[in-house]
C-alpha cells in the first residue's frame, strides 16, 4: 500500500468518524461528557466554514490536518467502544451532514473577532 493511498484511507476514516460523532451526539446511550465533546468535534468538523480559513499559508490547513483529528480521536475515546462501532456502520450508510451549529458558531467568532480587532484599533479620542 502506498503513502497516498494510506492517506486516502486516512482521510475517508476520518471523515466517517466525523458523522459517527454527530450520530453519537444524538443518542440517549452515550454519556453527557462524550455526547457534549462528540457534539463539538462534530459541528467543527461538519462546518463548511473552518476557524483558519485554507486560503492562509500553513496554518489555514492546520486545523484540518492537526486539530480536528485530534478532537475527533479524543471524542471516539469518550463513546463506548459497542456504541462507537454501530454508529461507524451507520455512518457509512449515510450522507455527510452540513452542521448549521457549526456554522452558525464560525459566523460568530469571526463576527467577535472583526469586532474586537475593531474596537482595538479604532482611534481613541485625546
Amino acid at each position: 500500500m502506498s503513502a497516498l493511498d494510506s492517506a486516502k484511507q486516512w482521510a475517508r476514516a476520518i471523515k466517517r468518524d466525523a458523522v459517527a460523532l454527530w450520530i453519537a451526539a444524538r443518542d440517549s446511550r452515550v454519556p453527557w461528557y462524550a455526547k457534549a465533546t462528540a457534539g463539538a468535534v462534530a459541528a467543527y468538523a461538519l462546518s463548511p466554514i473552518d476557524l483558519i480559513p485554507d486560503f492562509i499559508p500553513i496554518i489555514g490547513y492546520l486545523d484540518d490536518l492537526v486539530i480536528v483529528p485530534l478532537g475527533i480521536m479524543l471524542a471516539v475515546r469518550l463513546v463506548p467502544p459497542d456504541l462507537m462501532r454501530e454508529f461507524r456502520e451507520e455512518a457509512t450508510r449515510r450522507e455527510k451532514p452540513i452542521s448549521k451549529a457549526g456554522f452558525a458558531f464560525m459566523i460568530a467568532v469571526w463576527v467577535l473577532a472583526a469586532l474586537a480587532l475593531t474596537w482595538l484599533f479604532w482611534p481613541k479620542p485625546a
